[in-house]
């Protein structure tokens, strides 16, 4: 798997689903994806301060972290959708 390649990760966690369930499935990878990304960043901002590339970084975490509050919304709605499978 490469990163250059993500449709390799989406592929097998979507496929064959329902929509409600891949919609479910990427809302969830989307809120942890931007979770451990926001992490990463402000741990390299904190370690990189005065450093040339710090701007870089913190702005990556500040956009970061506006990604995981909209991440933990798209989670909340898609496990709120009704599911079009009879039980």
């Amino acid at each position: 798997m490469s990163a250059s390649d993500p449709d390799a990760v989406l592929g097998p966690l979507v496929d064959g689903r329902a929509p409600e369930e891949a919609a479910q499935a990427l809302a969830q990878l989307i809120n942890r994806a931007a979770a451990r990304l926001h992490t990463l960043a402000r741990a390299e901002a904190a370690a990189r301060k005065d450093q040339p590339d710090w701007p870089a970084w913190a702005q990556l975490q500040n956009a970061a972290r506006a990604l995981v509050l909209q991440a933990s919304t798209c989670r909340d709605l898609a496990t709120r959708l009704p599911s079009s499978r009879r039980e």
